[in-house]
């Protein structure tokens, strides 16, 4: 052993740093105790298996591979694998490992001055980290509470701010959406949110009416009166109407010819143009907007009082 080693030894910081946990105790790797005792990793552990009497498995074990690739990425010293050990300048076996009390058998075995000083060091270092876990135990005990309830408060935030988007998600207005072919369920999905959303009056305008718009238009909240503005050549025939209104009422269906696009007006007071009839939604890429002018949607209502066709007598 060289003059190096009293250095090395005197490094409490460094000591702390090689000791870890292993089977739920406190160990060193002998690599780590090679380096520290000066000797070749291979001599120590050849000294350790000619005394293996003084060595019983509480002193003194071998990782398993788990075992070693969980202490390897707690440290991360080396960048040899354990699927790599046969590879040249790596190791060719599953270090040893020794306890607290296998550490200071080990001067025993190597039998010289310099082994005896470096395992008192060692075992300062191991008493000097045993007393700071007992002394601070109460404040480890006072942090894992607070971090068991921190966790608790975060938990219970993600949930708020779960409720929070979702609600927003579901109430959040719909200003422009486009849908394109196929989305037939998003789109019919989208179309009865806007329905729902009508506290007293639904106004449709849509040339193309039949028993799916009414589909859509049933899901509108029981108070709400809904009127259809449609052409006079309209598939929804008057039993359909009746049947709606036996379940849904109240609805109103009027004939008029001077719209082309279809629009959606909820309570008087809010617009939506709609690219495509209800009832075809999602087969084809259409959009839906909202007016955000006001007063069109007002301007939307007086043209049809004004354009309404008369009902057959």
């Amino acid at each position: 052993m060289n003059g190096n080693v009293s250095v090395v030894i005197e490094n409490t910081e460094e000591i702390e740093n090689l000791i870890h946990y292993v089977r739920g105790q406190q160990i060193m790797v002998d690599s780590d105790l090679a380096k520290l005792y000066n000797v070749e990793t291979k001599r120590l552990n050849e000294s350790v298996k000619r005394n293996a009497k003084r060595f019983p498995e509480s002193f003194c074990f071998q990782l398993t591979n788990d075992e070693y690739a969980d202490l390897r990425s707690q440290i991360a010293t080396s960048n040899v694998e354990i699927k790599e050990v046969s590879v040249k300048g790596g190791r060719r076996y599953l270090p040893y490992v020794f306890t607290e009390q296998g550490i200071a058998m080990l001067s025993a075995v190597l039998k010289s001055d310099e082994a005896v000083q470096v395992s008192i060091n060692i075992m300062n270092t191991f008493v000097k980290m045993r007393r700071f876990l007992t002394e601070n135990a109460l404040m480890f005990d006072k942090l894992n509470s607070l971090e068991l309830k921190q966790l608790a408060y975060q938990k219970e935030a993600d949930e708020k701010f779960d409720q929070i988007f979702a609600y927003i998600s579901e109430h959040e207005e719909v200003r422009q959406k486009i849908f394109f072919e196929g989305q037939i369920y998003d789109a019919f999905s989208l179309l009865v949110n806007l329905i729902e959303k009508a506290e007293k009056s639904i106004v449709l305008i849509d040339n193309y009416v039949d028993v799916g718009t009414l589909n859509i238009l049933a899901k509108k909240k029981s108070s709400v009166n809904i009127i259809v503005y449609t052409v006079r050549r309209t598939r929804l025939s008057n039993q359909d109407i009746a049947n709606f209104n036996s379940q849904y009422p109240t609805l109103t269906v009027n004939y008029t010819g001077v719209f082309h696009d279809r629009f959606l007006v909820i309570d008087e007071t809010i617009a939506y143009h709609i690219g495509a009839s209800l009832k075809d939604a999602g087969k084809k890429c259409f959009g839906i907007t909202k007016i955000e002018d006001i007063r069109i949607a007002a301007d939307i209502l007086h043209r049809l009082e004004i354009e309404t066709e008369e009902a057959d007598s």
